[in-house]
C-alpha cells in the first residue's frame, strides 16, 4: 500500500501528455488511506435513491488483480467472469498504453466477449487539481464512453494537495469543473474517498468540505466502506447526513487481527449487512468488490470468487 502511494506520488508530477504505467496507477490505497442510470437526471440530480432490490450486478475493482493484470488481460478478464462478475472498475489507463495494452475499443471489446461491462473507472487527476487544464479530463471521457463507463472517478490525492481546508475547497472547486466536463461528454464525475479526508480541522474535515463546497449535480461520490469505517466512522451515519450522493461503493472487509489488512468479504469484522440494509439511504447502485492483500495461501481468483458468493448470497439475497 505504501508503494502505491509513491508511485502516485511521483506521477502525479507527470504531464497529461506523458504516458502513464497501466500497472502502477490510480486506485483505492491510502497509507493512512454498464451504464446505468443512478435514479438521476441527465443533469445529475438525485431524483431517487437505489435499494439492495436494484443492484444486481457486483463489480470488481480491477486493482485487486494488479499483480495479474499486465501478464495476461485476456485470461484475467475471463477468470473475473468466471467468478461471477459481470462489472468491473478499471484504473490505470494510459493513453499510449490504453487498460493493459489494449486500446478502448479492444478493451470493450474482451470485456463484451464475457460478457462483462465497466460502469466505472479510475483516472489519475493530480495534473487537473494542479492546472485546471481540461484535455485531461476529455481523454479520459473519450476513453470511458468507448468501452462504455457512466463514471470517471478520482481515486486518490497526493499529499501536496491537501493539507489544509483551503486545499480542500481548490479541490472542491476543481471536482466541479471536471463534473461539469464530464457532463458535457454525457457521463458522471465521481470522488472515491480514504481515511485522509476525514482528518479534522477544528469542527470540520475535508471530507465535509467536499460534500459541502461540491455540485450534487455536478458530483457523485464513491464511497470506500473499508475506509470510512478505517476512519472511526459509520458509513450509514454519512449516508443518512447526505442522502442521494454515494452513487458507488467499494466493498472490501477488515482483516479481524490486522485492521490495516484486507480480507474476503464476510470473513472480516465489519458488520456489512447493517450497511446494505441502508442502501436505499445512500443512493447506490454500483458496488465493486476490492481487496488489496491477500493471505497468504490464498489463490486471488477464489478470494474474489468467495467475496462475489457472499455478497449475492447474504447480502444481496
Amino acid at each position: 500500500m505504501k508503494n502505491r502511494r509513491n508511485f502516485l506520488q511521483q506521477l502525479g508530477l507527470l504531464s497529461a501528455g506523458v504516458a502513464f504505467a497501466p500497472a502502477i496507477l490510480t486506485s483505492c490505497d491510502s497509507s493512512t488511506q454498464k451504464n446505468t442510470e443512478a435514479g438521476e437526471n441527465a443533469g445529475g440530480t438525485a431524483t431517487t435513491t437505489a435499494t439492495t432490490g436494484t443492484i444486481k450486478d457486483i463489480g470488481l475493482q480491477l486493482y485487486t488483480l494488479r499483480e495479474l493484470l499486465p501478464h495476461n488481460i485476456k485470461d484475467v478478464v475471463r477468470k473475473v467472469a468466471e467468478a461471477g462478475y459481470n462489472d468491473v472498475e478499471t484504473y490505470g489507463y494510459s493513453v499510449k498504453d490504453g487498460y493493459w495494452g489494449l486500446d478502448p475499443k479492444q478493451f470493450k471489446e474482451l470485456l463484451s466477449a464475457n460478457n462483462i461491462v465497466s460502469s466505472s473507472g479510475h483516472y489519475d487527476f493530480a495534473q487537473f487539481m494542479t492546472d485546471g487544464n481540461p484535455d485531461i479530463v476529455k481523454r479520459y471521457t473519450e476513453a470511458g464512453k468507448t468501452i462504455g463507463q457512466t463514471y470517471i472517478t478520482v481515486p486518490w490525492l497526493a499529499e501536496e494537495l491537501r493539507n489544509s481546508l483551503d486545499d480542500y475547497k481548490h479541490i472542491a472547486q476543481r471536482l466541479n469543473n471536471a463534473g461539469q466536463l464530464c457532463q458535457e461528454a454525457g457521463l458522471k464525475l465521481a470522488y472515491h474517498n480514504h481515511d485522509f479526508e476525514f482528518t479534522p480541522y477544528g469542527n470540520t474535515s475535508g471530507f465535509e468540505v467536499l460534500l459541502q463546497e461540491t455540485d450534487p449535480a455536478l458530483v457523485n461520490f464513491e464511497a470506500d466502506l473499508y475506509w470510512i469505517v478505517r476512519a472511526g466512522h459509520q458509513p450509514v451515519d454519512i449516508f443518512q447526513k447526505n442522502q442521494g450522493r454515494f452513487v458507488m461503493w467499494h466493498v472490501k472487509d477488515m482483516d479481524n487481527n490486522s485492521p490495516d489488512l484486507n480480507t474476503e468479504i464476510g470473513a472480516g469484522s465489519i458488520d456489512y449487512q447493517s450497511i446494505f440494509d441502508k442502501a436505499e439511504v445512500s443512493g447506490v447502485d454500483r458496488i465493486f468488490v476490492e481487496q488489496e492483500n491477500f493471505a497468504a495461501n490464498m489463490d486471488p481468483f477464489q478470494s474474489i470468487k468467495q467475496s462475489h458468493s457472499f455478497v449475492k448470497d447474504s447480502l444481496l439475497a
